[in-house]
């Protein structure tokens, strides 16, 4: 009976001890966070991250069927021509409908592949203003960040190259084809799609999406964090 009266007695100082462990370890890690230096560094390990988003994943995209061949990333008819296609391979014009689909990919890659040094810039020089909320976000918290803060400018610099590259692929003279022999049909609203303004709308779609892959990798697997900073940032997500 004594015994069993003494662990009662016991049991609320146990408690007490586990609850104030628990705020102690909660209180050190909030102190961690707040630490200016430390939020410098999450800073830091964010940029590494992206960065080897754009490293591991977006390369991939410069390759021949980067997007072509990617489903999550192909780049297919916009959806204002998608009459224009029905109607092309209605009168036996299909191969024409394809070869314009894989030229918007083709350009996609190639302007993907010049434009690299863009991307890498805008991650290097992007102001990351709560280092601390994005670590503990979600598994795309970084690459939803950067997309919300560069895509006006990085629109601006990457258009330029796309409709360089719609030229230098042939797409150009490909899609002119196209919309020529549709509006030369009786009977259909003409059309003039801005193609390159569609294109680089894509293709920035594309590479958000591939870098949101490297992030989930780095946030969830330990061997995908390759650098020191990868390792000692998000080994602070770890523990939440």
């Amino acid at each position: 009976m004594k015994k069993i009266l003494l662990l009662l007695l016991l049991v609320p100082c146990i408690a007490t001890a586990q609850f104030k462990d628990i705020l102690k370890k909660a209180t050190e890690k909030t102190a961690v966070l707040t630490n200016s230096n430390t939020s410098l560094d999450i800073a830091e390990g964010l940029r590494d991250a992206l960065n080897k988003g754009v490293t591991e994943q977006v390369s991939k995209l410069t390759k021949t069927d980067g997007f072509y061949n990617n489903e999550a990333v192909k780049i297919i008819m916009p959806e204002e021509l998608v009459k224009v296609d029905r109607t092309l391979r209605k009168i036996g014009m299909a191969d024409l409908a394809d070869d314009g689909i894989k030229a918007l990919n083709r350009a996609a890659e190639d302007a993907v592949k010049e434009a690299t040094p863009i991307f890498v810039s805008a991650i290097k020089n992007i102001t990351i203003t709560d280092a601390k909320s994005i670590l503990m976000g979600s598994d795309n918290a970084a690459t939803t960040y950067l997309q919300t803060s560069t895509t006006k400018p990085l629109y601006a610099k990457f258009s330029p190259v796309v409709q360089t590259s719609l030229g230098k692929v042939g797409a150009d003279v490909i899609w002119d084809s196209i919309i020529t022999k549709y509006n030369s049909l009786p009977f259909v609203a003409k059309v003039n799609p801005d193609i390159t303004n569609y294109v680089t709308n894509k293709a920035l779609e594309g590479i958000f999406k591939m870098i949101t892959i490297e992030e989930k990798n780095i946030r969830n697997n330990l061997n995908a964090r390759t650098s020191d900073v990868l390792k000692r940032v998000f080994a602070l997500q770890d523990k939440k």
